[in-house]
């Protein structure tokens, strides 16, 4: 049995923000755009994270794929986490996914870009259980990021 909620661009921030929070251990993000202002926003998070020293990874695209500014915005938040500790994988491919697993047991999933969401409307579902989360985590072969 699991657990399952639906959350929008209002809603989101606030349950993911207390997920972080009570992470043990680990943290894994797909974002494929990240903007200085929506990492500025979680960065007490992020520090909070990184001096508990809960693995933290953060997948997203390489900024020489974006265009103009928010080139600039991936190069300036790739620079704030990799100064924070926090390791970050560029994708030279068309990364697209939004996600996050949680300690292998919190599954957030759909269409919000959670490391750069502004002012469209998304949604997002969160899915308590180690069995989706870890099943992400094997489909998505990410072993080969994280340990």
């Amino acid at each position: 049995m699991f657990e399952s909620s639906l959350f929008d661009e209002k809603s989101f921030y606030g349950k993911f923000t207390k997920d972080l929070l009570e992470a043990k251990s680990e943290v894994i993000i797909e974002s494929p755009f990240v903007t200085v202002d929506r990492v500025g926003s979680l960065g007490s998070i992020f520090e909070k994270l990184a001096e508990n020293k809960i693995k933290t990874c953060i997948i997203t695209r390489i900024p020489e794929l974006h265009v103009g500014k928010m080139q600039q915005q991936a190069e300036g938040a790739i620079h704030y986490f990799e100064t924070i500790g926090i390791q970050v994988f560029v994708s030279q491919n068309n990364h697209h996914r939004k996600l996050a697993i949680i300690d292998r047991q919190i599954l957030w999933e759909g269409s919000l870009n959670i490391l750069s969401q502004n002012n469209s409307r998304e949604i997002m579902r969160r899915i308590n259980s180690d069995y989706h989360a870890q099943d992400m985590f094997n489909f998505l072969e990410l072993g080969k990021f994280v340990e």
